[in-house]
């Protein structure tokens, strides 16, 4: 356990790492600050040293694991013209999917406070499923420019079908490793992918 008085470095991925280990193992009724700064190892007073309570620590929490998708997405714009545009597109679902686990977003909507902070933050420009979805968008309209998606393709509609089916099975809680949801992702992108083909 890191000693009372001593900087705990990069304590905010430690907490949420933590709390995302607590909440896979033993689901949303048992994420209390305690458990988090016990799984984390940790002073049991450092997460209220840094949020101001427990709604705070998971809005921030579930918007931190956006932003790392949003970050992440964005390289897919440096894929055009690369690989195959279902790859591309099933890659970037996968990673939204994996970004935070079902566990987490649920126990977000059942803590009013969180919700709200996170709604707040989304409405305020933090990245999210919205800018995911433009990021599909400038991607596909990328490939449209190569000739890799057809001319007549409604570039915003198929990145809306990707990213709002994608947030579906995130909330409704499917595993992002199950081999079922692997295999609707895939139908899904090869669905979209023959619709956009010129």
């Amino acid at each position: 356990m890191s000693p009372r008085g001593v900087a705990t470095p990069d304590v905010r991925e430690r907490l949420f790492a933590a709390a995302e280990r607590v909440l896979d193992r033993d689901g949303p009724g048992a994420l209390t600050s305690r458990a988090v700064t016990a799984e984390a190892d940790c002073a049991k007073g450092l997460l209220h040293a840094h949020f101001a309570g427990l709604d705070e620590f998971v809005a921030d929490l579930v918007l931190d694991r956006f932003a790392r998708a949003a970050r992440q997405a964005e390289q897919l714009s440096a894929r055009a013209g690369q690989d195959t545009v279902a790859d591309n597109l099933l890659a970037v679902a996968l990673t939204l999917l994996t970004s935070t686990s079902p566990t987490i977003a649920g126990v977000a909507l059942t803590r009013p406070g969180a919700s709200l902070r996170i709604r707040r933050a989304l409405q305020d420009g933090a990245p999210g499923f919205g800018s995911i979805q433009d990021t599909v968008t400038r991607y596909l309209d990328a490939e449209q420019r190569l000739g890799r998606v057809a001319a007549t393709a409604d570039t915003g509609s198929l990145a809306l079908a990707l990213i709002g089916t994608t947030h579906h099975l995130l909330m409704t809680g499917y595993g992002a490793d199950g081999p079922d949801l692997q295999r609707q992702l895939r139908d899904l992108v090869t669905t979209l992918a023959r619709a956009a083909t010129p």
